[in-house]
């Protein structure tokens, strides 16, 4: 029988704890989104004398620690007011719009378009960066719904 008791209450009952993890959240999103558009900028024709495939290497490994670092945090969080969280529709967005991100770097990475860097990979990126954005935005409008 499933419940909907917190995973981690003590999240909720220590007075820095879920603070802490907001942080680290924030953190987690700055190196995701920051990277990804530096290397969006690079794409674009910003920085042109930097070779693409160091720093899309570069970047690439940062975002993606940062998105562990956003996940993790983020599931810790989830896990202290799963009830309260799975009935509000900005996270419920947020969650749409993560698997929407997830599938954008599925097709990316899938058709190589770091290597393509056509119109295509452009729309990608592009796309990436509004849903990134979208999802910052949702994550600031759970608090107000």
């Amino acid at each position: 029988m499933a419940t909907n008791l917190p995973m981690f209450p003590e999240l909720g009952s220590h007075p820095w704890a879920y603070p802490a993890l907001g942080v680290v959240h924030i953190i987690g999103i700055a190196l995701l989104l920051g990277n990804l558009v530096l290397l969006e900028l690079r794409v674009f024709g910003f920085g042109a004398a930097l070779p693409i495939g160091p720093l899309a290497r570069l970047s690439l490994l940062l975002a993606a620690t940062g998105f562990t670092l956003a996940a993790a945090s983020g599931l810790l969080m989830f896990s202290s007011q799963p009830a309260e969280l799975l009935s509000n529709r900005a996270f419920t967005l947020k969650m749409l719009l993560l698997l929407a991100a997830a599938c954008n770097a599925a097709w990316f990475h899938g058709r190589n378009s770091l290597g393509r860097l056509d119109r295509v990979a452009r729309v990608q990126m592009v796309g990436s960066t509004l849903i990134w954005l979208a999802v910052v935005g949702c994550g600031r409008w759970i608090a107000y719904l």
